[in-house]
């Protein structure tokens, strides 16, 4: 499929995938436009930069001549656009669909797991490009060093580097040279019904690799292939970090092989035993694609990380704030396992975002086992994105089982004024919908 000349439609356009793919075609010289719910620090970035995006779901709106629309499965099913572009006949894919394509293109990489993708995709991304090799790269989040969430290389490019999404069996699509495998959790249950499917879908993922590619994943995972396999962890891994350690504001640790080959030393500026993990995987990955040690240990010390991944906004005398990403119960004990090795003496004050209403019914008691975690909860409303409410699954339920002694519900139009009463000490902001929006202002207020 020749996606290139073309006048591309993007429906859900603001996405983090979507807008990764937009800039692409539209830096490739493809006449590209979009619809979005709403307007968005990213959708203002692609305007900057000649995109035209409406934000009305209203099929007079479309430009017209579009020979090909890319759609994003948040895009719900009684869209008027979508069913007017479908009934026009107009050539409609999915966005995972594209990345397919793409990723036939060069050896790719690809990313996947329930946790650590978007930071392993950027670590990845990070090194190969430090690295100068030629590449592209589509990304889950902002990375820091390049403040973007793609690298647009040339008809060049050796390598392309992406997250391969669970979500809709979207990573199905794709045909990796090397593809990573960094968790397996119980998630999408509305999609995969058990935890076995899930595991079953990512062993079918990982078959899609390339022959002669290789199959790279966390030591502990249930991954069977015929491929060639490297395994990394702490332990009984083919690749292992040893004597982990936090000193003079950087995470150290040695790298080993279980032959007792001996990689060196590697410093980075991500905290907590997970990205370790992280680390090691990008290391293993690199290390396949023939790129120096003494690169990789530059570029992993110069990694910034990514934005809402343990992202440290402010960090004085008086307060220390992250804000991150966490949306599933494995990665929130994950982030606050880590904050608190970093911060002992601190009270934590943790303000969480449920993000949809299917897993926060899933994991109820999960969840409430982990923000339990916290010294000071502030609950903020189920953020329901794709979904409709389900009755009886409310922040309130949720409110109840959780064991802290400090512990509200705190609404959107409430949460700066709470903070701000609160001169909290240590305060984490977690979830996966539009908290997002409320970090400007809390660095400003906690700066201040």
């Amino acid at each position: 499929m020749n996606m290139m000349n073309k006048n591309i439609y993007f429906l859900g356009i603001g996405g983090i995938g979507m807008s990764a793919l937009a800039r692409y075609f539209h830096k490739k010289g493809c006449a590209v436009a979009g619809y979005d719910k709403t307007p968005s620090p990213l959708t203002r970035k692609l305007e900057e930069e000649g995109i035209r995006i409406h934000y009305e779901d209203n099929p007079d709106l479309i430009p017209e001549n579009v020979d090909l629309v890319i759609f994003t499965p948040a895009i719900p099913a009684d869209s008027l656009e979508l069913d007017y572009l479908k009934k026009k006949q107009v050539e409609i894919i999915k966005r995972a669909q594209v990345l397919g394509e793409i990723s036939r293109q060069c050896k790719s990489v690809a990313v996947a797991g329930s946790h650590g993708k978007t930071t392993v995709t950027s670590l990845i991304s990070h090194l190969l490009h430090y690295a100068q090799k030629p590449m592209s790269a589509f990304i889950g989040g902002i990375a820091k060093n390049i403040n973007s969430n793609v690298i647009i290389g040339d008809e060049n490019d050796e390598i392309v580097v992406m997250e391969a999404d669970e979500f809709d069996r979207s990573f199905h699509q794709l045909t990796p040279y090397i593809s990573i495998v960094t968790s397996i959790d119980a998630d999408h249950l509305d999609i995969y019904g058990d935890e076995n499917q899930v595991v079953e879908a990512f062993n079918q993922f990982v078959d899609k690799t390339l022959p002669d590619g290789v199959v790279i994943c966390n030591s502990k995972l249930p991954i069977t292939t015929d491929r060639k396999k490297l395994t990394y962890g702490l332990e009984d891994a083919d690749v292992m970090a040893r004597d982990v350690r936090v000193e003079d504001g950087m995470t150290k640790f040695s790298v080993v092989t279980k032959e007792g080959v001996n990689f060196g030393e590697y410093k980075m500026q991500l905290f907590g035993e997970h990205n370790v993990m992280n680390a090691l995987s990008a290391v293993v990955t690199c290390l396949q694609l023939n790129i120096e040690l003494k690169v990789i240990k530059e570029g992993l010390e110069k990694f910034q990380g990514v934005a809402r991944r343990f992202d440290i906004r402010v960090r004085n005398e008086k307060v220390c704030y992250i804000d991150d990403y966490a949306h599933h119960p494995e990665e929130i004990k994950a982030t606050l396992k880590a904050v608190k090795t970093m911060f002992p003496e601190k009270k934590l004050t943790l303000v969480f975002q449920p993000h949809l209403f299917s897993r926060t019914h899933d994991f109820m008691d999960e969840f409430a086992e982990v923000l339990s975690l916290a010294d000071q909860l502030l609950l903020m409303e189920i953020y329901p994105a794709r979904e409709k409410p389900m009755p009886g699954v409310t922040s309130s339920v949720l409110l109840e089982k959780i064991s802290c002694e400090e512990k509200q519900i705190c609404q959107k139009d409430e949460l700066i004024k709470t903070i701000q009463n609160i001169e909290p000490e240590l305060l984490v902001t977690m979830g996966a919908g539009d908290i997002d929006r409320f970090v400007p202002q809390l660095e400003i207020l906690l700066k201040s």
